[in-house]
Parts: structure tokens; C-alpha cells; sequence
């Protein structure tokens, strides 16, 4: 019988078949599906997005990680770490429950109910600050704040798309992008009681979300990369007019946060970004295959089991299919990740209860044996899973929960 083999086979260098034989021989005897996450690749990426950072504060991305046991494990990994990037009122809410703080909620909260929960979790010691980019939210909040008699914190979504002829190069986000579209918004901050200003966040999801080194797409990757760079340039200069501008208005800011795990060698470069949000970096899902300037290790995946064999190399897994948010397309599929070279049926894909492979390397498969998939997205995995198996030097060292083990679904 194969030896068992170390920890270090799992990374790109080793040969493919050591790697499904290290993963079968760590998941012997569980029940699938599984995700998993496997914590020397984790720690891999820990140390290379803290060595990108520039020295700059990193916020989580909750949204990327989804699991409370991961996050505490990140922020203990290094002093870097200040914060978390929160998606929903609840999510925060339930985090601050955990014992986390410096929550920033990255999307706008408009229920009311919503924004009471928020005054109440303040009133009871929650560091929670809600993001805005109108004067509509700044009322809203103000009206509920004065009921509760507390005072929220505000952060100003300032939008960091590239609109060009036929082309709006980024993500629809807010409507503030010039000093001249942000005034209101202060005025209303400073005519407020009960709310404060806290800090500005600008993501360019145009250059931290869109990959340029996709397989078989050279014309279209090289369009990317000259757009990418035509976006660093407006990016910096919106950000530092729209900061000079508050400046003017003697509002301190706590915090200026910029792009993501996908730009952190460029929005490290703006002196004024205090912290940069990053999450999808520390899972590796397939989508951070794509990009030219950074790889990151597949510390995260989940594993179907085959359970039957309709031809000589197709192989049947139960369940499986797992697609991410975003445009329709290939790339938001799972990927099959082990043994490599395995590839989906093309007419059928992924399934719903079932997921034909083909597969016809050298790795011997059989019934009851494992394949092994990555998410095309990072945090989306976990709304598939209760647990995560945590993997570490060719053991399960811990089961932890995710957001849906915990009994959640925020989103």
C-alpha cells in the first residue's frame, strides 16, 4: 500500500496523484458531500496577502469567509488584521453577539427595523458603522437614531467605476463619484444629531473582481489589463479629490478603505487608503485562477462522492452543483479540482442531485471514492455546508460551523 505523504505534497509542485491520495487518505471515512479547508494552504495565503498589504491594515470580508471560527482564526493570525466587512444588519448584529467588533457594513441598510437593531446593539457596547450614499439614508438613519437617543456611524460609498463610450467598466454601485455629488451627503451628515461620520470606502471591483489570464481569451485578457490600468489612474484621483474635499469640511475620518484581495498591490500604493478589505484570497476559490499579478493557494473545496459508473470513464457524484452569483457562464460553475484532469459532462454539468465526471487519467477511481471540486466564489461555498473540516498536516484537527451551521442565512 502508498505511504501516507506530508502536508507540503498538497501544494502545485507536487504530482497530482499524491495530492488526491493525501486528500482520500485525510477524508477516509466521511460522509459526503463535505467542504473542507485546509489550514497549511490557509496559512500559505495568510502570510502572502499580509507580505501584499504593503503595510497597510486589512479588513475581512465576511462575506468571503462565512464562518465565525474562520474569522476569529484569521484576525488571531496577525495584528494586521482590524475588522471585518460585513454584508447584512443581521450578520453584524450576530457577530457582535460573538464577541467581534469594528464591524462596517458594506452595503446600505434601509429597514427600519434594521436600523433599530443597529441603535440597539450600539446602546448595548456593538462597534457597528452603516454605509450610506444619499441624503434619503442619512434621514432615514437620523429619524430612527433620535428615537433610540444614539448616535450611529456612517461610512460614504463612494462608487470607483470606470464609465466609458458604450462601457461602464465596474459594478453599479453608488451614486457619489465627484466632491461636487458628495457635498449633500456631508451637509446632511453635519445638519444631523445622531449621526457621524466614521470613514469612506471606495471598491473598484473593476480591477479587484474581473480576471485577466483566462485560458484561451489573450485578446480579451490584454482589453482587461489596458482598462484595469486606465481605472487605477481615476480610481486614485477620485479618491484623493473626494478626501481633500472632506478635509475642507474638518469631518476626521476613522478609516478610508479601498479595494479588495484582487488589487491589494495597487491600492496599497494611495497614501490616504488607511485599510484595505480582503476575503476571497484566503479560500483561493477558482474565479482567483484567472489573474496575471498574484496566485494564492485552493485552501478550500468540497468533496462528491461517486456512486456510480455509467460508461468506462464517466464517474456519477451525488450532488454537486454548486454555482456561483454573477453572469451566467462556465466560469461560475464549480471546477473540478481533484484528480486533475477531470472534467464535466458538457450537456449536463454540475447537477442538482447528480454530476456525471469524465475522467480518464491515472489516478484509479471506484465507487465510494471522492472528487474533489472548488467553488467558482469564495464564501458562497459555505451557504452549501453546515461544517467545514478543517484540515492540517494530513489530519481533521477541527469541525467548525459555518453561518447555515449556526442556523443563519443572512443573504
Amino acid at each position: 500500500m502508498k505511504t501516507a505523504i506530508t502536508p507540503s505534497s498538497t501544494e502545485n509542485t507536487a504530482p497530482d496523484a499524491d495530492r488526491y491520495y493525501y486528500y482520500k487518505q485525510v477524508f477516509a471515512g466521511r460522509t459526503l458531500p463535505f467542504a473542507y479547508l485546509d489550514l497549511d494552504l490557509l496559512e500559505q495565503n495568510i502570510q502572502s496577502i499580509i507580505a501584499r498589504a504593503g503595510g497597510k491594515r486589512l479588513r475581512l470580508a465576511s462575506k468571503s469567509l462565512r464562518s465565525v471560527a474562520v474569522i476569529k482564526r484569521i484576525l488571531a493570525a496577525n495584528d494586521i488584521f482590524q475588522g471585518i466587512m460585513c454584508f447584512t444588519v443581521r450578520e453584524a448584529i450576530y457577530l457582535a453577539s460573538q464577541g467581534l467588533d469594528d464591524l462596517l457594513i458594506g452595503y446600505p441598510s434601509w429597514h427600519a427595523q434594521d436600523i433599530a437593531a443597529v441603535a440597539q446593539a450600539i446602546q448595548g457596547g456593538a462597534q457597528i458603522t452603516l454605509m450610506i450614499d444619499s441624503v434619503a439614508h442619512v434621514q432615514q438613519i437620523e429619524a430612527i437614531a433620535s428615537q433610540h437617543a444614539v448616535s450611529i456611524p456612517v461610512c460614504i460609498d463612494l462608487d470607483m467605476a470606470l464609465s466609458l463610450p458604450g462601457l461602464h467598466f465596474g459594478v453599479w454601485r453608488s451614486a457619489l463619484l465627484t466632491p461636487a455629488q458628495v457635498r449633500p451627503v456631508l451637509e446632511s451628515i453635519q445638519a444631523a444629531s445622531h449621526v457621524t461620520l466614521d470613514g469612506i470606502m471606495g471598491y473598484e471591483a473593476q480591477i479587484a473582481g474581473v480576471g485577466d489570464q483566462y485560458p484561451k481569451g489573450q485578446a480579451k485578457n490584454q482589453l482587461v489589463r489596458l482598462l484595469k490600468q486606465r481605472s487605477l489612474r481615476e480610481v486614485a484621483r477620485r479618491r484623493a479629490d473626494i478626501m481633500a474635499f472632506i478635509q475642507d469640511y474638518h469631518l476626521p475620518l476613522r478609516f478610508v478603505n479601498g479595494g479588495g484581495t484582487g488589487s491589494l498591490h495597487t491600492t496599497r500604493a494611495e497614501a490616504g487608503v488607511t485599510e484595505i478589505t480582503v476575503g476571497s484570497g484566503f479560500y483561493a476559490p477558482a474565479l482567483f485562477d484567472n489573474y496575471r499579478d498574484f496566485h494564492y493557494q485552493p485552501a478550500a473545496g468540497f468533496a462528491i462522492e461517486i456512486v456510480r459508473q455509467p460508461q468506462k470513464h464517466i464517474y456519477t457524484g451525488l450532488g454537486g452543483g454548486y454555482s456561483a452569483s454573477g453572469p451566467a457562464g462556465s466560469d461560475r460553475l464549480p471546477k473540478p479540482y481533484l484528480p486533475q484532469g477531470a472534467r464535466f459532462v458538457p450537456l449536463e454539468g454540475p447537477g442538482e442531485v447528480q454530476t456525471p465526471i469524465i475522467y480518464t487519467g491515472e489516478t484509479v477511481l471506484a465507487l465510494g471514492d471522492p472528487i474533489f471540486l472548488r467553488h467558482s466564489k469564495a464564501g458562497e461555498l459555505c451557504e452549501r455546508f453546515t461544517h467545514l473540516l478543517l484540515v492540517k498536516q494530513g489530519a481533521i484537527v477541527e469541525e467548525v460551523t459555518t453561518y447555515r451551521g449556526d442556523g443563519y442565512c443572512f443573504l
